[in-house]
C-alpha cells in the first residue's frame, strides 16, 4: 500500500471525471470537465476522442494539484466509462481515424435490424454473447468505421489499427501505448465477445468482418492493466481496476452475491442483478452480460441487466412539459401533501413499453382524473411510475433470475427522492438500500483497483463501510398493495395500441 488515495476516472457519456477515494471509503475531492457532444446527422450521434482525453486527463492533472498531492500519495489509479462508445486509431501515431461513435447513436440500425430478422442467427448471437444484435452495441459500429472511413479497412487488415471501448483508449494512452487491454465487463457489450470461453468469437468477428488484430487483450476487472508512463501527472502508478459504469455500480454497491442487485435512477434507470456463476438467459428480453469481480474470484461471474426508459425523464417532462413544479426536488413534499394519488395512474410510454412488455407502438396515458384532480395527485402518480416500472422490471429478473431479490441498492438522482425510495419499497416488498455515498460508479471502480492492490484486504471489508446507509422498509398493506398493482396493470393494458 504505497498511497494515501484510489484515484477513480469516471469518463461518462457527457463529462470526465477525476475522484479521490480515501480508505474510509469516502470521497475526499471529485473534478469534472464536459466536453462537447457532436450530431452529424439525426440519430448520429459522436464524440472526438481528443476531447475525452483533454477532459478526463485534465480532471485528473487539476485533481492532484488542487490538492496538493504527488505520485507517492496515490496508491492506484480506477477507471470505469460509458460502455459501448467505440474508438478506432492508428497504431504508429496514436491519432484517431474517425470520432468515437458513441453508444447512443443508430446509424447501424439498419444492418442489425436485418440481422434480427434472421432467428437462427439472432439465436447464435445471443447464445454466445449474452446480448440481442442492436446497434447500441460496438461491433456495427466498428463495421461501420472500417466500411466508410477511407483507407481504414486497408490499415486495419494490415494491423495498423487498435479499436477500444473508452477505457481502452485510456488505457493506451495513460501507458503511452505500452497496454491495449480491456476488462470483461466492456468486453461484454461489444457484441463479438463470448462470454463463455471469454474470448473474442471467431464466428462474430467473421460475420462483422472485423480482423482479430485489432481487438484488445481481455483481462479480469480486478487486477494490473499497465503503470501510467513516467512522464505523465502520476508517474509510474498500476491501473488496477476497469469496468463499464453499469458494472462498475453492481459491484460499488456491494453486490457481490446471487439476488443482489442495484438499480441507478437516472434519466431512465438501469437495473442489474447479480447472478453468480452461471449466465441465465433471459426469457424476458433482458440482457445476460459479465459482472465485475473481485480479485481470486474462481471464474466469471454474470448479471441480468433491464432498463426503464422514462425515469427521470419523466420527471423532466412533469417539470418542463406540463409545468407543475419548478424543481423536481420539491416532488417529494408535493406527493405527500395529498392523501394519495386520487386514483391517478401515469403509464409514461412515450416511446413505447420496454421489458416485459416490449411494446415499442405504446404511448403514454393519464388514467383516473376526476374533478377533483390536483396537480399533486398528478405528481404523486409520476413518482408511483417510476417506481412500479422499476417492479415490473425486477418481477421479469425473478422470473429469469436463480432465485428472489434479497434487497435493492439504489443510486443515481432520483434516489434522493424519500417518498418514491418508500413507495418503491412498498411495492416491491422488500427493503432498499440507499448509501450515504452516492458516487456508486466511481466507486466500484476504486473498490476493484483497492482489492487488487491491497489498499482494502476483502469484499467484507468494503461491506462494513456501508453501515451508514440510509434502508427504507415495506410497510404497506396487502389489499393496499393488490389494489394499486392492479390498476397499475389495466392502465399499462390501456395503453398497448392495437392496430
Amino acid at each position: 500500500m504505497s498511497g494515501r488515495y484510489v484515484v477513480a476516472l469516471d469518463q461518462g457519456t457527457t463529462s470526465s471525471r477525476a475522484l479521490l477515494v480515501a480508505r474510509d471509503g469516502m470521497v475526499r475531492a471529485t473534478v469534472q470537465n464536459e466536453f462537447p457532444q457532436i450530431y452529424p446527422r439525426p440519430g448520429w450521434v459522436e464524440h472526438d476522442p481528443r476531447d475525452i482525453l483533454a477532459t478526463q486527463l485534465g480532471a485528473l492533472t487539476e485533481l492532484m494539484v488542487s490538492n496538493n498531492l504527488s505520485a507517492a500519495d496515490i496508491d492506484s489509479i480506477a477507471i470505469t466509462n460509458q460502455r459501448e462508445t467505440t474508438i478506432v486509431w492508428d497504431r504508429q501515431t496514436g491519432e484517431p481515424v474517425y470520432n468515437a461513435i458513441v453508444w447512443q447513436c443508430r446509424r447501424t440500425a439498419p444492418l442489425m435490424e436485418e440481422m434480427a430478422e434472421n432467428p437462427e442467427l439472432v439465436e447464435a448471437i445471443v447464445e454466445k454473447t449474452g446480448l440481442v444484435p442492436d446497434a447500441y452495441f460496438s461491433a456495427s459500429k466498428i463495421k461501420w468505421i472500417l466500411d466508410n472511413v477511407e483507407g481504414a479497412r486497408a490499415a486495419a487488415e494490415a494491423g495498423r489499427l487498435a479499436f477500444g471501448t473508452v477505457d481502452t483508449w485510456l488505457i493506451w494512452t495513460l501507458t503511452r501505448g505500452q497496454v491495449h487491454a480491456t476488462d470483461t465487463t466492456n468486453a461484454s457489450r461489444t457484441l463479438l465477445f463470448n462470454i463463455h470461453t471469454l474470448e473474442w468469437d471467431p464466428f462474430l468477428l467473421e460475420l462483422f468482418d472485423i480482423p482479430v488484430s485489432m481487438l484488445p487483450e481481455v483481462r479480469p476487472s480486478a487486477g494490473l492493466f499497465g503503470h501510467t508512463a513516467a512522464d505523465s501527472i502520476v508517474p509510474g502508478i498500476p491501473i488496477c481496476g476497469v469496468a463499464g459504469d453499469q458494472q462498475a455500480a453492481l459491484f460499488g454497491q456491494c453486490c457481490f452475491k446471487s439476488g443482489q442487485a442495484k438499480n441507478t435512477y437516472g434519466t431512465g434507470c438501469f437495473l442489474l442483478m447479480h447472478t453468480g456463476r452461471t449466465p441465465c438467459r433471459s426469457s424476458h428480453n433482458l440482457i445476460t452480460t459479465i459482472a465485475a469481480s473481485a480479485p481470486g474470484t474462481e471464474g466469471p461471474e454474470y448479471a441480468l441487466e433491464g432498463s426503464v426508459f422514462m425515469g427521470g425523464a419523466l420527471m423532466q417532462w412533469i417539470r418542463d412539459g406540463l409545468g407543475l413544479v419548478e424543481d423536481v426536488a420539491e416532488t417529494s413534499a408535493i406527493a405527500r401533501s395529498v392523501p394519495d394519488d386520487g386514483g391517478v395512474v401515469i403509464v409514461p410510454a412515450f416511446t413505447g413499453l420496454g421489458a416485459p412488455y416490449w411494446d415499442g407502438t405504446a404511448r403514454g396515458i393519464i388514467c383516473g382524473l376526476t374533478r377533483g384532480t390536483t396537480s399533486a395527485h398528478i405528481v404523486r402518480a409520476a413518482l408511483e411510475a417510476l417506481a412500479f416500472q422499476v417492479h415490473d422490471l425486477v418481477r421479469a429478473m425473478e422470473a429469469d433470475a436463480p432465485e428472489p431479490l434479497s434487497v435493492l441498492n439504489v443510486d443515481g438522482g432520483a434516489s434522493a427522492n424519500d417518498f418514491l425510495m418508500q413507495f418503491q419499497a412498498d411495492v416491491l416488498r422488500c427493503n432498499l438500500q440507499r448509501p450515504q455515498n452516492r458516487e456508486t460508479t466511481a466507486m466500484g471502480a476504486a473498490y476493484l483497483a483497492g482489492l487488487a492492490t491491497g489498499f482494502w484486504n476483502s469484499t467484507e471489508e468494503l461491506e462494513a463501510l456501508r453501515s451508514a446507509d440510509d434502508v427504507y422498509r415495506p410497510g404497506l398493506e396487502d389489499a393496499r398493495h393488490a389494489v394499486l398493482l392492479a390498476r397499475w396493470n389495466e392502465a399499462v393494458t390501456r395503453c398497448l395500441f392495437r392496430p
